[in-house]
């Protein structure tokens, strides 16, 4: 799990790639006095460290003091910003926006209002056409000022323009807060609970997915508006297992950016995600042939400058394309053939460790386990579902939740059953706590402690002959997406593995 330092400074400088050290070395010769090069020395004992050790670097370079330190990391982390914010600029439209407006600004504390309003008029234009709404606003603001300050000779129902101008910015402003809102509170309860356990939770989400907001932002055809409406009906279908709606609209979210083709830079990190939920859309369906198609899409996005040139963007994609790897062994059957990808996937989740959130570690080791699991390997399964179960984290309690029944699984796979009898109690006691204890899960407790008690394995045909009927019911089958209970079941019933049930259920279903 990772164990990052938590000095700003030096997660910065580690974040940095060669050419970006290379600017700040220039950035830092040019703009800094003589004396202020302390900073360049104190970046390069940053840049050597392998872990930040404030002891070690005092220690190693004399010439910086104790009571000097505190001061000079603040000064080195803003100028590493501020050259990074020249070599980005062209990158970013909201940067080159920002700075269109200090300039703009400069000129009218210069007197030069003519000359403010003209470039006012040119960003006015650049926000417009790149959906970006806040600066509009920002510019409508600083118009109206030069114009109720001063005599600009173009008044001419400008007044009226102005307030007509802004009142129609702060609605859509409005809009769009409100139903980002919306789909963040969505998306929030997914990421603390993950699927819809019970009533109680339908009827918290369903009175979120039916806020008033959702109507009236549905008459708008603002890009952010439509981007953020798609979004809460996304994580709605998603979290309720509706995966036609889930589908629907996340196709929405992806057709919005195929629209608008200059957006896919703009709000790349929004782009790289719809493809994501469109991805898990195709394989919750299990629509396999635009399930790879899209993943295709992804690929070739993923290789485009817009991605390869930002971090934020790199890490996303490779996390998303590798989700979308190991579900597609789920879907094939071949969960053989995808151990072979795991070396590679755990090196490059080493490289990128200072950047992965908690949630998404967690995604991939549940999944590799499900991996090892689906190949024949229980033992490999159960040190993956340890990294989950000793990592103290308030998140995801239907992941904290399996891992720790695949845990008993994969004890009674490998015949433990003293571990299984050991755990079974306090498992339960923890999926109660958590509400995450439905019929799929008493079921199969009930098997577990039978098994246990008579020292026998109880009949599987009667397990599969009760759990079948509830892979129907929305909110038992929940249940059924984090482990394929059925086909293990299936694979003890005939004797064989597991990927040989999962792979002939595939080939049937696409002959």
């Amino acid at each position: 799990m990772p164990n990052l330092s938590t000095d700003a400074l030096f997660i910065l400088v580690k974040s940095l790639e060669k050419g970006e050290k290379r600017n700040f070395k220039l950035y830092a010769a040019r703009n800094s006095a003589s004396a202020d090069l302390k900073i360049v020395q104190l970046f390069d004992a940053l840049d050597k460290m392998k872990d930040y050790d404030e002891e070690e670097l005092l220690r190693k370079n004399e010439s910086i003091q104790k009571q000097q330190l505190s001061n000079l990391k603040a000064h080195l982390y803003d100028q590493i910003l501020s050259s990074l914010r020249i070599l980005k600029q062209s990158e970013n439209i909201d940067l080159q926006i920002h700075e269109q407006l200090d300039h703009a600004k400069i000129l009218y504390n210069k007197g030069l209002y003519l000359q403010s309003l003209r470039l006012l008029d040119k960003i006015k234009s650049l926000t417009k056409q790149n959906n970006q709404v806040t600066f509009l606003l920002q510019v409508l603001f600083l118009e109206k000022k030069i114009e109720s300050l001063h005599i600009t000779r173009s008044m001419q129902d400008r007044a009226q323009q102005l307030s007509e101008e802004i009142d129609e910015v702060n609605e859509r402003l409005e809009l769009i807060a409100k139903t980002s809102n919306l789909s963040l509170q969505l998306y929030s309860w997914y990421i603390q609970h993950g699927h819809a356990r019970n009533e109680e939770d339908r009827k918290t989400l369903d009175a979120l997915i039916q806020d008033p907001i959702i109507e009236r932002v549905k008459l708008v055809k603002g890009f952010y508006e439509r981007l953020y409406r798609y979004q809460c009906f996304c994580w709605y279908g998603f979290i309720t297992q509706d995966f036609l709606m889930h589908y629907r609209y996340a196709q929405k979210w992806v057709d919005l950016f195929d629209k608008e083709e200059g957006m896919k830079q703009i709000e790349s990190a929004q782009y790289i995600k719809g493809l994501h939920n469109l991805i898990s859309a195709h394989f919750d369906i299990k629509n396999i042939d635009k399930f790879k198609e899209t993943i295709c899409v992804l690929e070739q996005f993923s290789e485009t400058p817009i991605v390869l040139n930002n971090k934020n963007n790199l890490i996303q994609s490779f996390v998303y394309l590798f989700i979308a790897k190991i579900n597609q062994h789920f879907l094939e059957g071949t969960f053989s053939e995808g151990l072979v990808m795991i070396p590679s996937m755990e090196e490059k989740l080493k490289e990128m460790e200072m950047y992965m959130d908690s949630h998404r570690v967690l995604v991939f080791y549940y999944k590799i386990a499900c991996l090892y699991f689906g190949a024949g390997d229980p033992a490999k399964t159960i040190d993956y579902l340890n990294s989950i179960i000793n990592w103290k984290v308030n998140l995801r309690d239907d992941l904290q939740c399996y891992a720790r029944l695949l845990h008993l699984i994969a004890h009674y796979e490998l015949g433990n059953m003293e571990v299984v009898a050991y755990l079974s109690k306090s498992v339960y006691r923890f999926m109660s706590k958590m509400k995450n204890l439905g019929a799929v899960e008493e079921v199969l407790f009930n098997f577990l402690r039978t098994t246990i008690q008579t020292g026998k394995q109880a009949s599987f045909e009667n397990l599969l002959t009760t759990l079948q009927p509830l892979e129907k019911n929305k909110l038992e089958s929940r249940a059924f997406m984090y482990l394929d209970i059925i086909s293990w079941l299936e694979s003890k019933i005939q004797n064989t593995a597991v990927q040989t049930i999962i792979k002939e259920k595939f080939l049937q279903h696409n002959k």
